[in-house]
Protein backbone atom coordinates (compact mmCIF):
# COMPACT_ATOMS: atom_id res chain seq x y z
CA UNK A 1 0.00 0.00 0.00
CA UNK A 2 1.83 3.30 -0.75
CA UNK A 3 2.36 4.76 2.35
CA UNK A 4 1.74 8.67 1.78
CA UNK A 5 -1.90 8.67 0.99
CA UNK A 6 -2.44 5.57 3.82
CA UNK A 7 -0.46 8.11 5.89
CA UNK A 8 -2.40 11.07 5.24
CA UNK A 9 -5.94 8.85 5.58
CA UNK A 10 -4.44 7.98 9.12
CA UNK A 11 -4.04 11.42 10.41
CA UNK A 12 -7.10 12.98 8.86
CA UNK A 13 -9.01 10.19 10.96
CA UNK A 14 -7.60 11.18 13.72
CA UNK A 15 -8.24 14.61 13.84
CA UNK A 16 -10.04 16.33 16.65
CA UNK A 17 -11.15 19.21 18.30
CA UNK A 18 -9.96 22.56 15.73
CA UNK A 19 -7.95 20.92 13.61
CA UNK A 20 -10.70 18.66 12.41
CA UNK A 21 -13.07 21.82 11.58
CA UNK A 22 -10.12 23.15 10.16
CA UNK A 23 -9.47 19.88 7.46
CA UNK A 24 -13.12 20.17 6.58
CA UNK A 25 -13.01 24.15 6.06
CA UNK A 26 -9.91 23.93 4.05
CA UNK A 27 -11.36 20.83 2.06
CA UNK A 28 -14.51 22.50 1.68
CA UNK A 29 -12.18 25.92 0.16
CA UNK A 30 -10.41 24.09 -2.03
CA UNK A 31 -13.37 22.24 -3.73
CA UNK A 32 -14.47 25.29 -5.30
CA UNK A 33 -11.57 24.95 -7.79
CA UNK A 34 -14.03 22.20 -9.61
CA UNK A 35 -16.57 24.96 -10.73
CA UNK A 36 -16.60 27.50 -13.23
CA UNK A 37 -14.70 28.90 -14.04
CA UNK A 38 -11.65 26.89 -12.97
CA UNK A 39 -12.68 23.73 -13.72
CA UNK A 40 -9.57 21.97 -11.65
CA UNK A 41 -12.31 18.63 -11.07
CA UNK A 42 -9.38 16.69 -10.03
CA UNK A 43 -8.52 18.52 -6.52
CA UNK A 44 -12.10 16.68 -5.89
CA UNK A 45 -9.79 13.17 -5.71
CA UNK A 46 -8.10 14.89 -2.67
CA UNK A 47 -11.08 17.00 -1.50
CA UNK A 48 -14.07 14.33 -1.18
CA UNK A 49 -12.09 11.30 0.18
CA UNK A 50 -10.56 13.84 2.88
CA UNK A 51 -14.52 14.52 3.69
CA UNK A 52 -14.93 10.58 4.10
CA UNK A 53 -11.76 10.36 6.44
CA UNK A 54 -13.12 12.83 8.65
CA UNK A 55 -16.15 11.28 9.15
CA UNK A 56 -14.61 8.15 9.53
CA UNK A 57 -12.88 9.85 12.72
CA UNK A 58 -16.27 11.08 13.98
CA UNK A 59 -17.81 7.55 13.56
CA UNK A 60 -14.83 5.57 14.76
CA UNK A 61 -14.41 7.84 18.13
CA UNK A 62 -17.75 8.03 19.49
CA UNK A 63 -18.78 4.75 20.25
CA UNK A 64 -17.94 4.97 23.93
CA UNK A 65 -20.06 5.59 26.27
CA UNK A 66 -23.76 4.67 24.37
CA UNK A 67 -26.65 6.19 25.25
CA UNK A 68 -24.89 7.79 28.08
CA UNK A 69 -22.93 9.76 25.19
CA UNK A 70 -24.13 13.92 25.25
CA UNK A 71 -26.00 14.06 21.79
CA UNK A 72 -23.16 16.11 20.51
CA UNK A 73 -20.47 13.60 20.89
CA UNK A 74 -22.69 11.05 19.02
CA UNK A 75 -20.97 9.68 15.41
CA UNK A 76 -23.83 11.19 13.28
CA UNK A 77 -23.52 14.52 14.89
CA UNK A 78 -19.76 14.61 15.00
CA UNK A 79 -20.03 13.54 11.24
CA UNK A 80 -23.33 16.42 11.04
CA UNK A 81 -20.37 19.42 12.74
CA UNK A 82 -17.78 18.04 9.88
CA UNK A 83 -19.94 18.27 6.93
CA UNK A 84 -21.00 21.69 7.93
CA UNK A 85 -17.64 22.72 8.26
CA UNK A 86 -16.91 21.36 4.80
CA UNK A 87 -20.11 23.09 3.17
CA UNK A 88 -19.00 26.81 5.22
CA UNK A 89 -15.72 26.44 3.08
CA UNK A 90 -16.98 25.64 -0.44
CA UNK A 91 -20.19 27.96 -0.34
CA UNK A 92 -18.43 30.95 1.39
CA UNK A 93 -15.61 31.31 -0.99
CA UNK A 94 -18.06 29.91 -3.67
CA UNK A 95 -20.36 32.94 -2.81
CA UNK A 96 -18.09 35.62 -1.58
CA UNK A 97 -19.01 37.74 -4.87
CA UNK A 98 -22.89 38.17 -3.67
CA UNK A 99 -20.84 40.43 -1.41
CA UNK A 100 -19.57 43.01 -4.81
CA UNK A 101 -23.78 43.64 -4.73
CA UNK A 102 -23.85 45.32 -1.25
CA UNK A 103 -21.23 47.89 -2.28
CA UNK A 104 -23.07 49.17 -5.58
CA UNK A 105 -24.58 51.74 -2.80
CA UNK A 106 -21.87 51.33 -0.22
CA UNK A 107 -23.28 54.28 1.62
CA UNK A 108 -26.60 52.38 2.31
CA UNK A 109 -25.24 48.58 2.11
CA UNK A 110 -21.94 47.91 3.53
CA UNK A 111 -22.68 47.96 6.79
CA UNK A 112 -24.47 44.29 5.66
CA UNK A 113 -21.79 42.70 3.50
CA UNK A 114 -20.49 40.58 6.46
CA UNK A 115 -23.69 39.47 7.31
CA UNK A 116 -24.38 38.35 3.35
CA UNK A 117 -21.12 36.73 2.87
CA UNK A 118 -21.24 34.45 5.93
CA UNK A 119 -24.88 34.00 6.58
CA UNK A 120 -26.16 32.51 3.66
CA UNK A 121 -23.08 29.91 3.28
CA UNK A 122 -23.59 29.25 7.02
CA UNK A 123 -27.05 28.26 6.17
CA UNK A 124 -26.46 25.85 2.82
CA UNK A 125 -23.97 24.15 4.59
CA UNK A 126 -27.02 23.04 6.83
CA UNK A 127 -27.13 20.78 3.81
CA UNK A 128 -24.08 19.23 3.71
CA UNK A 129 -24.44 18.81 7.47
CA UNK A 130 -27.40 17.27 7.37
CA UNK A 131 -25.83 14.94 4.36
CA UNK A 132 -22.91 13.84 6.58
CA UNK A 133 -24.98 13.32 9.63
CA UNK A 134 -27.42 10.91 7.47
CA UNK A 135 -24.30 9.20 5.60
CA UNK A 136 -22.91 9.06 9.51
CA UNK A 137 -25.77 6.79 10.75
CA UNK A 138 -25.27 4.20 7.77
CA UNK A 139 -21.86 4.12 8.15
CA UNK A 140 -20.00 0.81 7.04
CA UNK A 141 -16.63 -0.24 6.14
CA UNK A 142 -15.41 -0.11 2.84
CA UNK A 143 -17.05 1.21 0.17
CA UNK A 144 -20.49 1.48 1.21
CA UNK A 145 -19.83 4.26 3.24
CA UNK A 146 -18.65 6.33 0.16
CA UNK A 147 -21.93 4.87 -1.88
CA UNK A 148 -23.92 6.12 1.72
CA UNK A 149 -21.94 9.71 1.48
CA UNK A 150 -22.91 10.03 -2.31
CA UNK A 151 -27.08 9.19 -1.76
CA UNK A 152 -26.83 11.57 1.18
CA UNK A 153 -25.11 14.42 -0.74
CA UNK A 154 -27.10 14.25 -3.60
CA UNK A 155 -30.18 14.10 -2.01
CA UNK A 156 -29.27 17.15 -0.19
CA UNK A 157 -28.35 19.20 -3.17
CA UNK A 158 -31.60 18.09 -4.70
CA UNK A 159 -33.05 19.56 -1.48
CA UNK A 160 -30.93 22.66 -1.83
CA UNK A 161 -32.09 23.41 -5.41
CA UNK A 162 -36.09 22.95 -3.79
CA UNK A 163 -36.46 24.32 -0.10
CA UNK A 164 -37.60 28.00 0.85
CA UNK A 165 -37.46 28.09 -3.08
CA UNK A 166 -34.11 26.85 -3.71
CA UNK A 167 -30.72 28.12 -4.46
CA UNK A 168 -29.06 24.80 -6.93
CA UNK A 169 -25.66 27.44 -6.79
CA UNK A 170 -22.94 25.22 -7.60
CA UNK A 171 -24.10 22.05 -7.54
CA UNK A 172 -21.45 19.37 -7.21
CA UNK A 173 -22.53 17.46 -10.31
CA UNK A 174 -21.27 20.61 -12.39
CA UNK A 175 -17.38 19.20 -11.51
CA UNK A 176 -18.01 16.82 -14.17
CA UNK A 177 -19.87 19.44 -17.37
CA UNK A 178 -16.40 20.41 -18.08
CA UNK A 179 -14.91 20.01 -21.03
CA UNK A 180 -18.12 20.38 -23.10
CA UNK A 181 -17.96 16.31 -24.38
CA UNK A 182 -18.84 15.40 -20.55
CA UNK A 183 -21.70 18.24 -20.87
CA UNK A 184 -23.25 16.00 -22.60
CA UNK A 185 -24.24 13.41 -20.26
CA UNK A 186 -26.44 16.36 -19.00
CA UNK A 187 -28.94 14.99 -20.85
CA UNK A 188 -29.62 11.88 -19.34
CA UNK A 189 -28.55 12.77 -15.78
CA UNK A 190 -29.78 16.02 -15.28
CA UNK A 191 -27.43 18.14 -12.82
CA UNK A 192 -28.29 16.14 -9.99
CA UNK A 193 -27.90 12.38 -11.38
CA UNK A 194 -24.19 13.65 -12.03
CA UNK A 195 -23.91 15.01 -8.50
CA UNK A 196 -24.18 11.25 -7.17
CA UNK A 197 -21.94 10.03 -9.78
CA UNK A 198 -18.90 13.06 -9.26
CA UNK A 199 -19.08 11.77 -5.46
CA UNK A 200 -18.16 8.27 -6.58
CA UNK A 201 -16.09 9.11 -8.78
CA UNK A 202 -13.96 11.05 -6.98
CA UNK A 203 -14.26 9.66 -3.04
CA UNK A 204 -14.25 6.17 -3.53
CA UNK A 205 -11.12 5.44 -5.90
CA UNK A 206 -8.78 6.90 -3.12
CA UNK A 207 -10.69 5.55 -0.23
CA UNK A 208 -10.74 2.11 -1.91
CA UNK A 209 -6.83 2.36 -2.70
CA UNK A 210 -6.04 3.65 1.43
CA UNK A 211 -8.50 0.48 2.19
CA UNK A 212 -6.65 -2.18 0.26
CA UNK A 213 -5.53 -5.02 2.45
CA UNK A 214 -1.38 -6.71 1.53
CA UNK A 215 -1.08 -8.99 -1.26
CA UNK A 216 -2.93 -9.96 -4.66
CA UNK A 217 -6.22 -8.57 -3.30
CA UNK A 218 -5.13 -5.58 -2.46
CA UNK A 219 -3.41 -4.85 -6.25
CA UNK A 220 -6.55 -6.25 -7.80
CA UNK A 221 -8.40 -3.20 -5.25
CA UNK A 222 -5.91 -0.75 -5.98
CA UNK A 223 -6.83 -1.63 -10.66
CA UNK A 224 -10.20 -1.57 -9.37
CA UNK A 225 -9.77 2.17 -7.97
CA UNK A 226 -8.11 3.31 -10.98
CA UNK A 227 -10.89 1.87 -12.98
CA UNK A 228 -13.90 3.63 -10.79
CA UNK A 229 -11.54 6.92 -11.28
CA UNK A 230 -11.17 6.29 -14.82
CA UNK A 231 -13.22 4.36 -17.01
CA UNK A 232 -16.70 6.65 -16.07
CA UNK A 233 -14.97 9.92 -17.05
CA UNK A 234 -13.66 8.22 -20.41
CA UNK A 235 -16.90 6.61 -21.39
CA UNK A 236 -18.68 9.76 -20.98
CA UNK A 237 -16.30 11.88 -22.17
CA UNK A 238 -16.11 8.91 -25.34
CA UNK A 239 -20.13 9.42 -25.59
CA UNK A 240 -20.10 13.13 -25.54
CA UNK A 241 -17.85 13.37 -28.42
CA UNK A 242 -19.67 10.94 -30.37
CA UNK A 243 -22.81 12.72 -29.98
CA UNK A 244 -20.64 15.99 -30.81
CA UNK A 245 -19.94 14.53 -34.16
CA UNK A 246 -23.06 13.77 -34.81
CA UNK A 247 -24.47 17.09 -34.10
CA UNK A 248 -25.96 18.53 -37.42
CA UNK A 249 -25.80 22.09 -37.23
CA UNK A 250 -29.46 23.26 -38.24
CA UNK A 251 -30.30 26.63 -38.41
CA UNK A 252 -33.77 27.75 -38.39
CA UNK A 253 -34.46 30.05 -41.65
CA UNK A 254 -35.29 33.75 -41.67
CA UNK A 255 -34.18 34.73 -38.81
CA UNK A 256 -31.24 37.20 -37.63
CA UNK A 257 -31.04 38.50 -33.73
CA UNK A 258 -28.71 40.83 -32.72
CA UNK A 259 -27.80 40.85 -28.77
CA UNK A 260 -26.99 44.15 -27.15
CA UNK A 261 -24.72 44.29 -24.42
CA UNK A 262 -24.21 47.80 -23.25
CA UNK A 263 -22.22 47.32 -19.95
CA UNK A 264 -23.57 50.06 -18.10
CA UNK A 265 -22.16 50.23 -14.49
CA UNK A 266 -24.49 49.30 -11.63
CA UNK A 267 -23.66 52.10 -9.84
CA UNK A 268 -24.94 55.00 -12.55
CA UNK A 269 -27.80 52.75 -13.72
CA UNK A 270 -30.28 53.97 -11.60
CA UNK A 271 -29.58 57.12 -11.13
CA UNK A 272 -32.56 59.53 -12.61
CA UNK A 273 -29.67 61.61 -14.49
CA UNK A 274 -28.85 59.11 -16.51
CA UNK A 275 -31.77 57.61 -17.72
CA UNK A 276 -32.12 59.36 -21.15
CA UNK A 277 -28.26 58.40 -22.07
CA UNK A 278 -28.53 55.10 -21.05
CA UNK A 279 -31.41 54.65 -23.48
CA UNK A 280 -30.26 56.41 -25.96
CA UNK A 281 -27.12 54.15 -25.80
CA UNK A 282 -29.02 51.27 -26.07
CA UNK A 283 -30.76 52.33 -29.55
CA UNK A 284 -27.11 53.54 -30.67
CA UNK A 285 -25.80 50.37 -29.77
CA UNK A 286 -28.78 48.37 -31.89
CA UNK A 287 -28.54 50.79 -34.74
CA UNK A 288 -24.95 49.34 -35.26
CA UNK A 289 -23.22 45.74 -36.12
CA UNK A 290 -20.44 44.05 -34.12
CA UNK A 291 -18.18 46.24 -36.14
CA UNK A 292 -19.71 49.76 -35.47
CA UNK A 293 -21.14 50.45 -38.82
CA UNK A 294 -24.44 51.74 -38.95
CA UNK A 295 -27.05 49.23 -40.45
CA UNK A 296 -30.42 50.50 -38.97
CA UNK A 297 -30.75 46.29 -38.50
CA UNK A 298 -31.08 45.69 -41.60
CA UNK A 299 -31.61 42.15 -42.25
CA UNK A 300 -32.20 41.66 -38.10
CA UNK A 301 -36.02 40.09 -37.27
CA UNK A 302 -35.01 40.32 -33.64
CA UNK A 303 -33.39 42.46 -31.24
CA UNK A 304 -32.65 41.56 -27.59
CA UNK A 305 -31.69 43.58 -24.55
CA UNK A 306 -30.77 42.48 -21.24
CA UNK A 307 -32.55 42.60 -18.23
CA UNK A 308 -34.22 46.16 -17.04
CA UNK A 309 -32.64 47.54 -19.89
CA UNK A 310 -34.09 50.65 -19.11
CA UNK A 311 -34.11 52.29 -16.01
CA UNK A 312 -37.54 54.07 -15.52
CA UNK A 313 -40.77 52.18 -16.75
CA UNK A 314 -41.15 52.40 -20.70
CA UNK A 315 -44.92 50.93 -20.59
CA UNK A 316 -45.61 54.60 -18.85
CA UNK A 317 -43.41 56.47 -21.27
CA UNK A 318 -45.20 56.93 -24.58
CA UNK A 319 -42.05 58.63 -25.80
CA UNK A 320 -39.49 55.85 -25.36
CA UNK A 321 -41.94 53.32 -26.86
CA UNK A 322 -41.86 56.01 -30.16
CA UNK A 323 -38.28 56.34 -30.05
CA UNK A 324 -38.39 52.38 -30.29
CA UNK A 325 -40.77 52.39 -33.25
CA UNK A 326 -38.72 54.34 -34.99
CA UNK A 327 -35.29 51.91 -34.19
CA UNK A 328 -37.46 48.56 -35.43
CA UNK A 329 -38.02 48.61 -39.00
CA UNK A 330 -41.26 46.57 -40.41
CA UNK A 331 -41.42 42.96 -39.27
CA UNK A 332 -38.61 42.97 -36.68
CA UNK A 333 -39.01 42.87 -32.57
CA UNK A 334 -37.34 44.16 -29.83
CA UNK A 335 -37.11 41.59 -26.68
CA UNK A 336 -35.96 43.75 -23.58
CA UNK A 337 -36.03 43.39 -20.22
CA UNK A 338 -37.85 46.21 -18.17
CA UNK A 339 -39.81 47.47 -15.04
CA UNK A 340 -43.39 47.62 -15.93
CA UNK A 341 -46.27 48.91 -12.90
CA UNK A 342 -49.80 48.11 -12.85
CA UNK A 343 -52.55 48.72 -10.75
CA UNK A 344 -52.89 46.53 -7.56
CA UNK A 345 -56.22 45.13 -6.73
CA UNK A 346 -58.43 46.77 -4.14
CA UNK A 347 -57.04 45.90 -0.31
CA UNK A 348 -53.90 45.62 -1.50
CA UNK A 349 -51.13 47.10 0.71
CA UNK A 350 -49.91 49.40 -2.06
CA UNK A 351 -52.06 50.99 -4.86
CA UNK A 352 -49.01 49.61 -7.91
CA UNK A 353 -47.70 46.38 -8.46
CA UNK A 354 -44.63 46.34 -9.84
CA UNK A 355 -42.96 43.70 -12.27
CA UNK A 356 -39.67 42.45 -13.48
CA UNK A 357 -40.53 41.44 -17.45
CA UNK A 358 -39.27 40.77 -20.47
CA UNK A 359 -41.45 43.19 -22.93
CA UNK A 360 -41.85 42.47 -26.45
CA UNK A 361 -42.24 45.50 -28.72
CA UNK A 362 -43.32 45.75 -32.37
CA UNK A 363 -44.26 48.33 -34.60
CA UNK A 364 -44.64 51.56 -33.47
CA UNK A 365 -43.16 50.19 -30.32
CA UNK A 366 -46.16 49.10 -29.53
CA UNK A 367 -46.55 45.39 -26.68
CA UNK A 368 -47.17 42.30 -28.42
CA UNK A 369 -46.56 39.95 -25.36
CA UNK A 370 -44.74 40.13 -22.34
CA UNK A 371 -43.58 37.55 -18.86
CA UNK A 372 -43.33 38.55 -15.48
CA UNK A 373 -40.49 37.22 -13.33
CA UNK A 374 -41.81 34.06 -11.11
CA UNK A 375 -38.82 33.01 -9.39
CA UNK A 376 -37.70 36.64 -7.33
CA UNK A 377 -34.22 36.63 -6.14
CA UNK A 378 -34.40 36.82 -2.07
CA UNK A 379 -33.02 40.15 -0.23
CA UNK A 380 -32.44 41.28 -3.89
CA UNK A 381 -36.07 41.96 -5.23
CA UNK A 382 -38.14 41.18 -2.31
CA UNK A 383 -37.06 40.46 1.73
CA UNK A 384 -39.21 37.60 3.59
CA UNK A 385 -41.81 39.11 6.05
CA UNK A 386 -41.84 42.10 3.96
CA UNK A 387 -43.93 44.37 5.73
CA UNK A 388 -42.15 43.60 9.35
CA UNK A 389 -38.59 44.39 7.98
CA UNK A 390 -39.34 47.11 5.79
CA UNK A 391 -41.40 48.34 9.22
CA UNK A 392 -37.76 48.21 11.15
CA UNK A 393 -35.82 49.56 8.64
CA UNK A 394 -34.54 47.10 6.10
CA UNK A 395 -35.25 47.03 2.05
CA UNK A 396 -33.75 44.20 -0.73
CA UNK A 397 -31.07 45.28 -2.74
CA UNK A 398 -33.20 47.48 -5.51
CA UNK A 399 -34.80 49.75 -2.84
CA UNK A 400 -38.13 49.15 -4.01
CA UNK A 401 -40.81 49.34 -1.29
CA UNK A 402 -42.57 46.68 -1.25
CA UNK A 403 -40.29 44.72 -3.48
CA UNK A 404 -41.30 42.98 -6.97
CA UNK A 405 -44.82 41.13 -7.60
CA UNK A 406 -44.68 37.57 -8.98
CA UNK A 407 -46.11 36.47 -12.42
CA UNK A 408 -48.34 34.15 -13.75
CA UNK A 409 -47.24 30.76 -12.62
CA UNK A 410 -46.43 28.44 -14.09
CA UNK A 411 -43.84 30.19 -16.42
CA UNK A 412 -46.08 30.29 -20.02
CA UNK A 413 -43.87 30.29 -23.00
CA UNK A 414 -43.85 33.76 -24.92
CA UNK A 415 -45.54 33.48 -28.78
CA UNK A 416 -43.37 35.99 -30.85
CA UNK A 417 -43.73 36.74 -34.00
CA UNK A 418 -41.26 34.90 -36.60
CA UNK A 419 -39.83 32.85 -33.54
CA UNK A 420 -40.61 29.61 -32.15
CA UNK A 421 -42.36 30.06 -29.25
CA UNK A 422 -39.51 30.95 -26.48
CA UNK A 423 -39.06 29.85 -23.12
CA UNK A 424 -38.00 33.43 -21.18
CA UNK A 425 -36.03 33.43 -17.91
CA UNK A 426 -34.91 36.21 -16.62
CA UNK A 427 -31.80 36.48 -13.96
CA UNK A 428 -31.17 33.60 -11.82
CA UNK A 429 -34.40 31.44 -12.86
CA UNK A 430 -31.80 29.96 -15.60
CA UNK A 431 -30.13 27.58 -12.61
CA UNK A 432 -33.33 25.98 -11.38
CA UNK A 433 -32.83 22.40 -13.27
CA UNK A 434 -36.37 20.97 -14.39
CA UNK A 435 -38.02 24.45 -13.90
CA UNK A 436 -36.83 26.20 -17.13
CA UNK A 437 -40.22 24.63 -19.28
CA UNK A 438 -43.09 24.18 -16.76
CA UNK A 439 -46.19 23.41 -19.05
CA UNK A 440 -46.81 20.63 -21.70
CA UNK A 441 -45.87 22.66 -24.70
CA UNK A 442 -42.11 22.77 -25.50
CA UNK A 443 -40.58 25.77 -26.90
CA UNK A 444 -37.89 26.05 -29.27
CA UNK A 445 -35.62 28.30 -27.60
CA UNK A 446 -34.73 29.84 -24.21
CA UNK A 447 -34.22 33.56 -24.08
CA UNK A 448 -32.19 34.51 -20.38
CA UNK A 449 -32.23 38.38 -19.80
CA UNK A 450 -30.11 39.07 -16.68
CA UNK A 451 -27.54 42.12 -15.10
CA UNK A 452 -24.59 40.59 -13.74
CA UNK A 453 -23.27 43.77 -13.30
CA UNK A 454 -24.03 43.89 -9.81
CA UNK A 455 -20.84 41.35 -8.68
CA UNK A 456 -18.23 42.77 -10.63
CA UNK A 457 -15.34 41.20 -12.27
CA UNK A 458 -15.51 37.76 -10.03
CA UNK A 459 -16.13 34.62 -10.31
CA UNK A 460 -19.90 34.80 -10.01
CA UNK A 461 -21.07 35.78 -13.21
CA UNK A 462 -18.72 33.40 -14.88
CA UNK A 463 -20.37 30.29 -12.58
CA UNK A 464 -23.55 31.70 -13.93
CA UNK A 465 -22.99 31.48 -17.71
CA UNK A 466 -21.53 28.06 -16.96
CA UNK A 467 -24.93 26.95 -15.50
CA UNK A 468 -27.22 28.99 -17.92
CA UNK A 469 -25.41 26.75 -20.46
CA UNK A 470 -25.69 23.39 -18.93
CA UNK A 471 -29.47 24.57 -18.69
CA UNK A 472 -29.39 24.69 -23.06
CA UNK A 473 -27.87 20.83 -22.41
CA UNK A 474 -30.16 19.51 -20.69
CA UNK A 475 -33.40 20.85 -22.65
CA UNK A 476 -32.11 20.49 -25.89
CA UNK A 477 -32.82 24.37 -26.63
CA UNK A 478 -30.73 27.02 -28.18
CA UNK A 479 -30.34 29.96 -25.65
CA UNK A 480 -29.75 33.46 -26.26
CA UNK A 481 -28.60 35.25 -22.95
CA UNK A 482 -28.01 38.96 -22.77
CA UNK A 483 -26.24 41.00 -19.80
CA UNK A 484 -26.13 44.26 -19.10
CA UNK A 485 -22.91 43.27 -18.15
CA UNK A 486 -21.47 39.78 -17.62
CA UNK A 487 -21.33 37.11 -20.33
CA UNK A 488 -24.11 37.57 -23.59
CA UNK A 489 -23.75 34.29 -25.78
CA UNK A 490 -25.62 32.24 -28.60
CA UNK A 491 -25.64 28.80 -27.31
CA UNK A 492 -27.13 26.07 -28.97
CA UNK A 493 -29.10 22.45 -27.67
CA UNK A 494 -25.71 21.19 -27.24
CA UNK A 495 -24.09 23.76 -25.18
CA UNK A 496 -21.88 24.87 -27.83
CA UNK A 497 -21.07 28.90 -27.69
CA UNK A 498 -21.86 30.25 -31.22
CA UNK A 499 -20.98 33.73 -30.29
CA UNK A 500 -20.13 35.72 -26.94
CA UNK A 501 -19.41 38.94 -25.24
CA UNK A 502 -17.11 38.35 -22.52
CA UNK A 503 -17.57 39.94 -19.23
CA UNK A 504 -17.06 44.13 -19.27
CA UNK A 505 -17.47 43.68 -23.25
CA UNK A 506 -19.85 46.46 -24.67
CA UNK A 507 -21.13 45.48 -28.42
CA UNK A 508 -23.45 43.72 -30.07
CA UNK A 509 -23.49 40.11 -31.91
CA UNK A 510 -25.64 39.40 -34.33
CA UNK A 511 -26.72 35.34 -34.97
CA UNK A 512 -28.71 33.05 -36.62
CA UNK A 513 -31.00 31.40 -34.13
CA UNK A 514 -30.15 27.39 -33.59
CA UNK A 515 -32.58 24.65 -34.13
CA UNK A 516 -34.36 22.85 -31.10
CA UNK A 517 -33.04 19.12 -30.93
CA UNK A 518 -35.35 16.73 -30.32
CA UNK A 519 -36.64 16.36 -26.22
CA UNK A 520 -33.64 14.76 -24.57
CA UNK A 521 -34.11 11.77 -22.56
CA UNK A 522 -34.15 14.72 -19.08
CA UNK A 523 -36.12 17.09 -20.77
CA UNK A 524 -38.62 14.49 -21.34
CA UNK A 525 -38.28 12.81 -18.28
CA UNK A 526 -36.56 15.05 -15.38
CA UNK A 527 -34.94 13.81 -12.32
CA UNK A 528 -36.42 9.91 -12.99
CA UNK A 529 -33.16 8.95 -14.12
CA UNK A 530 -31.02 10.49 -11.27
CA UNK A 531 -34.29 9.08 -8.74
CA UNK A 532 -33.97 5.72 -10.27
CA UNK A 533 -30.18 5.44 -9.52
CA UNK A 534 -30.52 6.65 -6.22
CA UNK A 535 -33.01 3.92 -5.80
CA UNK A 536 -30.66 1.39 -6.91
CA UNK A 537 -27.80 2.41 -4.88
CA UNK A 538 -30.27 3.21 -1.46
CA UNK A 539 -30.98 -0.64 -2.20
CA UNK A 540 -27.52 -1.81 -2.70
CA UNK A 541 -26.66 0.16 0.52
CA UNK A 542 -29.77 -1.71 2.30
CA UNK A 543 -28.48 -5.55 0.83
CA UNK A 544 -25.15 -4.88 2.13
CA UNK A 545 -26.02 -3.69 5.76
Amino acid sequence: MPKPIAALAERVRNLGGWRRRAAALSAGIASVLAMAPFFAWPVLWLTLPVLVWLIDGAVAGNHAGGAAVAWYRRPAAVAAEVGWWFGFGYFVTGLFWIGEAFLVEAEIFAALLPFAVTLLPAGLALFYAAAAGMAASMWRPGAPRVLALALALSAAEWLRGHVLTGFPWNVLGYAITHPLALMQSATVLGIYGLTLIAVLIFALPPVLWVDAPEGQAGRRARRAAIAIAVVPLLLMAALGVTRLALAAPEMVAGIKIRIVQPSVPQREKWRPENQEKIFLDHLALSAAGADGTRDQLAGITHVIWPEAAMPFLPLDHPGALAAIGRLLPPGTFLLTGALRAEPAPPGAPRPRRVFNSLLVLGEGGSLVTLYDKIHLVPFGEYLPFQRQLEAIGLQQLTRLRGGFDIGTNPRPLLHVPRLPAAGPLICYEAIFPRAIVQGSERPGLLVNLTNDGWFGNTIGPRQHFHQARVRAVEEGLPLMRVANNGISAAIDGYGRVLARLDLNARGVIDVGLPAALAAPVYARFGDAFFLLLWLLGAAALALRR
